[in-house]
């Protein structure tokens, strides 16, 4: 629309620009035109006679030809839509019609459009005209932006600080002062990333694009410049997460860089793993929060917070090249003390192994001390000197620690605030969250799988911090030596002794073993992460890959096996597999082929890093960042992208040009490094919603939506961007003409400029009934 010189104007007219005298709840329910308004359908060609929008006035809403005669709408030869620039009268092209395109005698036929509007549900029938409801892409079930948009951009990631005592006029230009300042800083604006989901009831929850819409964090200092509470998630009063989503009209239609087939469905060539993962909303973990603290576990010496960025905005990771730009002096000073970080906070505990921070707490897998949790709200707070503390007054007002027996790996379902026990609203039509979501998941060498409640802080609530173990799962010993876990879905991933033991756990009372993958195949286990359609394994052997398309049958994948001589943590972030790889450093894996995994390089910054345990990767300011635990040597911050320097930083998946660019070195061995705060991720891989949406009755895929797109009968269903047969119309279509045949045109001489008035007359007299 732009290109063709198309303003705001030229599509949106009394109602949408001035509303209809209704108050909506959001704005977008308040538009009357859509794109089938003037582009009509695979069916039949637009008379522009009515306006189909939610706003769209009576039962057949606006007659676009009657309402704006001549002036703006006409014919061309009496046949073709032609429409005058509502902004300059010497512009003016045809409205290209679906059906022209669809017909093989029309000078306008597009075999990829062809393909996309007629293909059936079998996946392989395409060309002729039938039902809707035999049609793959019918325009009842799917948006035309859903396919027809280019690009979406997608808010990853808003710091809202709040500074009481500082006047200043309000943010939106409400004409007054306010003494509580706030302010909004926008930290990762993408455009590489498209997401489909289902829109809002208003206009029929069909399918359409979805975006990162406020994933938000806030701070709040008061009028002693303490931070009652810094870089904290929000949380909506039904219980997901505010790291929030919404459907979306992104206004990027083009015809060349429209969606192809293997942009939605599984590929053929198997090299789209990552990028379903993220069309489904799943999430990548390349976007991930981490803030001013990464959390270290160091076995007996317990765990350290240690602070990687500026406090002030931009929030830049120290010794980065945004920290060069934005704080040149503290750069320069810490160049000049050899990129040491100094400031750390720590908290002794038994012997933790692993931990997960979310909200005001961290979640520690503690070994022989079991399962506990730590309260750190505090951490930023600067009247406090005890920042991180095992509970904020007696063991008889709170208890936050479940005993096991030698605890390994601690899990939660998400790191996103998700509070399955908040109220559901029927007039808000939210989907409901399962119960899976009130628990901690930690493996025990010996004990298995142990659950511990935990939704209960998150309710806000101090009076019932009681953790309690809810269960506990080791049926004949199959899980005696888990080592770790990762949850996706309803379903536990865990390695042991017996290899990779995956357990339903959609029901705390009723958990059950569902699939193996047993030794030699996998030899001492390590780490497991999962991404989409595979589980991606270290062991004694190096890189391997599981195939979990139905979790309840996996499929070991013979031949995927990347050879590493002590491979340990693994983080997954789009197409690459970041490997701890003990001596070796950090091992990159190209995992654009998950069936085909290949080492990218080798990064031991010069030798330096020699003794990785774990890896976690994190987005600031649209530069990418690995947290990696290096055991002796302490934490090291890896710069992978950099926002600045590093080609192609704002595709999807840059390749990584990794830089050394500070240590923190801990009292003891880093072991774990916590994952951040997912922030592209608004479900699981069964379907459960996670983060709210921004329109009422707009959620993301359930998990029988998700499998249309790349299930037949149970069976993986693939697709490549060319037609698969013949089509069922075999007429020749006529060449394309020039300018006329485009759609796209200025004057082009078929209308004479100086008697246009003459055509657009005879057009009003047209809808004048005596004549």
């Amino acid at each position: 629309h732009l290109e063709r010189g198309m303003h705001c104007a030229d599509c949106h007219f009394q109602v949408d620009s001035h509303g209809d005298g209704n108050l909506y709840g959001e704005a977008r329910n308040a538009i009357e035109i859509t794109c089938r308004d003037c582009h009509g359908t695979i069916s039949q060609s637009s008379s522009l006679d009515s306006t189909t929008g939610a706003a769209a006035p009576g039962e057949t809403g606006t007659n676009l030809i009657q309402t704006y005669p001549g002036r703006f709408f006409s014919r061309r030869g009496g046949r073709e839509l032609e429409q005058r620039s509502v902004i300059d009268d010497n512009r003016r092209w045809i409205i290209p019609q679906i059906v022209d395109s669809l017909d093989p005698s029309n000078p306008r036929y597009n075999e990829r459009a062809a393909l996309a509007h007629s293909i059936q549900k079998d996946g392989t029938t395409w060309g002729d005209s039938v039902p809707p409801d035999d049609l793959a892409h019918s325009d009842q079930r799917i948006t035309c932006q859903a396919c027809h948009s280019s690009w979406i951009t997608s808010c990853f990631g808003c710091h809202l600080t709040q500074r009481a005592n500082e006047k200043r006029p309000m943010l939106h230009y409400e004409g007054i002062d306010t003494k509580n300042w706030t302010q909004y800083n926008f930290q990762v604006l993408r455009d590489d990333i498209y997401m489909l989901g289902i829109d809002g009831s208003v206009v029929g929850n069909t399918i359409s694009p979805v975006r990162s819409s406020s994933a938000v964090v806030v701070t709040s200092e008061d009028l002693n410049r303490n931070l009652i509470y810094a870089q904290q998630q929000t949380i909506s009063a039904e219980g997901y997460s505010g790291q929030a989503f919404n459907t979306h009209v992104p206004h990027t239609v083009r015809t060349t860089e429209t969606k192809f087939c293997s942009d939605c469905h599984v590929s053929s060539s198997g090299d789209n793993n990552a990028k379903m993962a993220q069309l489904l909303t799943l999430g990548t973990g390349m976007t991930n929060f981490m803030g001013r603290f990464v959390w270290v576990a160091t076995g007996e010496h317990g765990v350290e917070a240690v602070e990687v960025t500026e406090l002030s905005e931009p929030q830049a990771v120290i010794g980065s090249d945004l920290h060069r730009l934005a704080y040149p002096e503290e750069y320069a000073e810490f160049v000049a003390n050899g990129r040491q970080l100094e400031h750390g906070e720590h908290h002794g505990s038994e012997n933790a192994l692993d931990l997960q921070h979310r909200g005001e707490y961290v979640y520690i897998a503690d070994g022989e001390g079991g399962f506990r949790v730590f309260d750190v709200a505090q951490l930023n707070q600067k009247g406090f000197s005890e920042k991180i503390v095992t509970a904020p007054f007696s063991p008889l007002g709170q208890n936050t620690s479940v005993s096991t027996r030698f605890a390994t790996a601690v899990a939660s379902p998400t790191t996103l605030g998700v509070d399955p026990a908040r109220l559901r609203l029927p007039e808000n039509e939210e989907q409901p969250i399962p119960l899976m979501y009130a628990y901690i998941y930690i493996t025990d060498r010996e004990e298995g799988l142990v659950l511990s409640t935990a939704a209960t802080l998150l309710d806000g609530n101090p009076t019932n911090n009681f953790l309690e173990r809810a269960a506990s799962f080791n049926p004949n010993g199959i899980l005696d030596g888990a080592v770790n876990l990762t949850i996706a879905g309803h379903y536990a991933y865990i390695l042991c002794d017996a290899g990779l033991v995956i357990v339903d756990i959609e029901d705390a009372g009723s958990m059950r073993v569902v699939g193996q993958v047993n030794a030699p195949d996998i030899r001492d286990p390590r780490a497991v992460e999962v991404q989409f359609r595979y589980a991606f394994i270290t062991d004694a052997d190096g890189l391997k890959v599981v195939d979990i398309t139905n979790p309840e049958s996996p499929r070991f994948v013979a031949g995927a096996t990347e050879r590493l001589r002590d491979a340990r943590g693994l983080y997954l972030a789009r197409t690459f597999a970041y490997v701890a790889g003990g001596s070796q450093g950090l091992v990159i894996v190209n995992i654009e082929r998950p069936e085909r995994p290949r080492i990218d390089q080798i990064f031991t910054a010069g030798g330096e890093l020699n003794d990785a345990r774990d890896v976690k990767i994190a987005m600031t300011n649209a530069s990418v960042f690995a947290y990696v635990a290096d055991g002796v040597n302490g934490l090291r911050v890896v710069q992978l992208v950099s926002a600045n320097q590093t080609e192609g930083a704002f595709g999807f998946s840059p390749r990584p040009q990794p830089e050394l660019i500070a240590t923190f070195h801990t009292e003891a061995p880093a072991l774990s490094v916590s994952r951040g705060l997912d922030r592209d991720r608004a479900v699981d891989e069964s379907g459960n919603q996670l983060a709210v949406f921004g329109r009422r009755g707009g959620r993301p895929f359930n998990l029988e939506e998700m499998q249309r797109m790349y299930l037949r009968d149970g069976e993986l269903w693939t697709v490549n961007d060319r037609p698969p047969g013949p089509s069922l119309v075999t007429e020749t279509p006529v060449p394309a003409g020039d300018a006329a045949d485009s759609g796209a045109t200025e004057d082009s001489g078929a209308t004479d400029d100086s008697t246009w008035w003459w055509s657009e007359f005879l057009e009003w007299l047209r809808h004048i009934p005596s004549f």
